[in-house]
């Protein structure tokens, strides 16, 4: 198929669309697996599903995967850090991120916003990412707080 979109040109206009920021967290024999990741959506509310967008590039989707259940940690405001940490490929992406372990199995990162607990649902190949689709087991929302955005390449931060 003939490319008619320069990549350049895609990445400047969608990156137009502000969304939140999230970190998709699992435990893969007792270690945090994990990345922060901006393609969440709710997808379903009966029955409840969410969905995501995983680069097939991820060194962490086949740990997350493995474990097969998952926590979206809504990042709030003030988790820039966090947010870096567990954007950067390779070593231990949680040294100094505060977590702990779930009730369901998950990780979650301390001081989101909200906590979604998921077990995987589907997985589909779409171009060079992959499209996961996932069954919400638990949830939960912290007190209120604005949200880590991005928009254009960068943090921003919204009025709500």
């Amino acid at each position: 198929m003939e490319r008619l979109i320069d990549p350049a040109r895609f990445r400047d206009v969608l990156g137009r669309f502000a969304s939140g920021i999230t970190v998709v967290a699992a435990l893969d024999d007792g270690a945090p697996a994990g990345f922060a990741c901006q393609s969440f959506a709710s997808l379903s509310l009966d029955p409840p599903l969410v969905m995501l967008a995983v680069g097939r590039s991820s060194s962490s989707w086949p740990r997350i995967r493995r474990a097969g259940r998952f926590c979206v940690n809504i990042l709030a405001e003030d988790q820039r850090t966090t947010c870096a940490a567990l954007g950067r490929s390779g070593a231990d992406k949680f040294a100094g991120v505060p977590w702990r372990v779930s009730d369901h199995g998950t990780v979650r990162v301390d001081g989101a916003l909200a906590h979604v607990e998921c077990e995987l649902h589907e997985v589909y190949e779409a171009g060079d990412h992959h499209l996961v689709t996932a069954h919400v087991v638990a949830l939960d929302a912290g007190e209120d707080g604005r949200p880590l955005l991005y928009y254009r390449s960068r943090y921003a931060v919204g009025a709500f």
